[in-house]
């Protein structure tokens, strides 16, 4: 939303919402910036924040959507790599970009060799945080995990970062049924195109995109074109009257329902990251979480509204809210950054829970089933070993990994 335009597809604030209230943060970025991150978000929104908000005597809400940079204003958990943070996004391509154009295999050669603990911290497919640590020991000269350490040792900090930067905050989680969720996301989809969406895309298309299209540098991994609903269209988009009505007509069913799926998609990882970051993460350092039950809209006066307005009165007043934080049980000996290698999938796998998913997946199933049934044909063949090469199998039948 901090991009100019797809005011649509980015679900903006309407006109009339922004009347009620002043909002930040909104439509003043460049689309053809590829280069905005987090860290610019923070360095504008925490002066507005300090110096505009609270300078009135006023209460910020920071309102999500993309719970990475929510974090970025509640923790001391980003590092700055120039010296002076810049006050505008750098028009100009930066070191990270450039890293991403390289091999993973290399990117991740080159993080061992500066800093072996972030690089075993994480898989070597994964570009962008590879080349992002690769960016700060080559413009701080120190090694990302040293930074990380540095930051949990302070007064405040926990294992997932530094310490708290607003004390007296407090989380409203709207959560609904899953069932619940996904019809309003297919209906909101529908309202999106009802609305005008393929409009506002094509225009953004002709203005932005087709040229780079036409030299084949359209790039969906950074900037607005990330956005999810621009590239789902793509298709639609670049053969749009040089086809027949029916297979444009086909190209924009694909590009809607693929809308669907992945909104559906980002709506469950945002679910997850809360429970995950928020209600599981250890340390004193997290706000109270408060969960707000919105499957039932005709009752969103007693379930949502009320209930907010009370918690929040209770924290300007300094006393203990009506309702009780969520909590959730976490694994004290759970290894987030565990490694290993699974040979039937020929796949690394990072995390504890990972690989209990991995393993109960369908395709790691699959070449179990595969392998058992490979085994089971060998022995029954009589296969020839060498002298003294005796293979046994685990009493229920699985291969040791």
């Amino acid at each position: 939303q901090v991009y100019k335009g797809l005011d649509i597809i980015t679900n903006k604030v309407s006109p009339q919402e922004q009347r009620l209230c002043r909002h930040h943060m909104i439509s003043f970025v460049d689309p053809l910036v590829s280069n905005y991150t987090v860290v610019d978000f923070r360095d504008k929104a925490v002066p507005l924040i300090s110096f505009y908000i609270f300078a009135r005597d006023k209460i910020p809400i920071v309102v999500g959507g993309t719970n990475y940079y929510i974090e970025s204003l509640l923790w001391k958990v980003l590092i700055n790599t120039k010296e002076k943070p810049s006050p505008a996004p750098r028009p100009a391509s930066d070191r990270k970009v450039e890293l991403e154009q390289l091999d993973s295999a290399e990117l991740h050669r080159r993080l061992s060799q500066v800093d072996p603990e972030m690089a075993a911290k994480l898989h070597p497919h994964d570009k962008r945080k590879v080349a992002r640590s690769l960016q700060v020991f080559e413009e701080t000269g120190i090694p990302h995990s040293e930074i990380l350490h540095q930051q949990q040792e302070e007064e405040g900090g926990g294992p997932l970062g530094g310490p708290l930067k607003y004390p007296h905050s407090c989380i409203l989680w709207l959560h609904a049924d899953q069932a619940a969720l996904d019809a309003w996301l297919e209906q909101r989809v529908d309202d999106m195109v009802a609305a005008g969406l393929l409009e506002e895309l094509r225009d953004f298309h002709r203005r932005y995109n087709q040229e780079k299209v036409a030299q084949n540098r359209q790039d969906y991994q950074h900037g607005i074109f990330q956005s999810i609903g621009f590239k789902e269209f793509h298709e639609y988009l670049i053969s749009e009257g040089s086809c027949s009505p029916e297979t444009s007509a086909l190209l924009l069913e694909k590009g809607i329902q693929a809308l669907k799926q992945v909104t559906k998609r980002y709506a469950r990882r945002q679910n997850k990251w809360v429970r995950n970051r928020f209600l599981k993460r250890p340390g004193p350092n997290v706000p109270p979480v408060y969960g707000l039950e919105v499957s039932d809209l005709q009752r969103w006066e007693e379930d949502v509204l009320q209930p907010a307005l009370e918690i929040v009165e209770s924290f300007i007043q300094g006393r203990e809210p009506p309702a009780e934080p969520l909590r959730m049980e976490h694994d004290e000996n759970e290894n987030k950054r565990s490694h290993r290698v699974c040979e039937l999938c020929t796949r690394l796998i990072i995390g504890d829970r990972e690989w209990a998913a991995h393993t109960r997946s369908k395709s790691h199933l699959h070449h179990l089933k595969k392998r058992r049934k490979l085994e089971a044909s060998g022995h029954a063949g009589g296969t020839v070993r060498d002298s003294g090469d005796t293979e046994t199998s685990d009493k229920d039948g699985s291969l040791p990994l």
